[in-house]
């Protein structure tokens, strides 16, 4: 089991993962925003690689108030306020 809650490196890329807020099935929608479609939903104690974040629409979460979306995979986003990433910002490049 990981010790860190923050975040954990791959040994097989040096992408960095983060943590999903514990106790939460985050849905992944095809774009930032909860109008778009639900494309599948993370499991509990889900981890993730950011490949790059945008601004969306305003989400209440469990570490905030947030209208950064993370991209965890081509076409798929969850709101920032359900990852913990350590910071209020941008932690990876913004998407194109």
């Amino acid at each position: 089991m990981n010790t860190d809650e923050n975040k954990t490196t791959t040994t097989a890329s040096t992408a960095t993962r983060y943590a999903v807020a514990p106790g939460y099935r985050v849905n992944v929608r095809s774009g930032p925003s909860t109008q778009y479609p639900i494309v599948r939903a993370l499991p509990l104690g889900a981890t993730v690689a950011i490949s790059c974040q945008k601004y969306g629409e305003w989400i209440n979460g469990p570490y905030g108030t947030t209208r950064i979306w993370d991209n965890i995979a081509p076409g798929e986003y969850i709101s920032d306020a359900y990852v913990r990433t350590g910071s209020d910002g941008f932690v990876a490049p913004r998407c194109a």
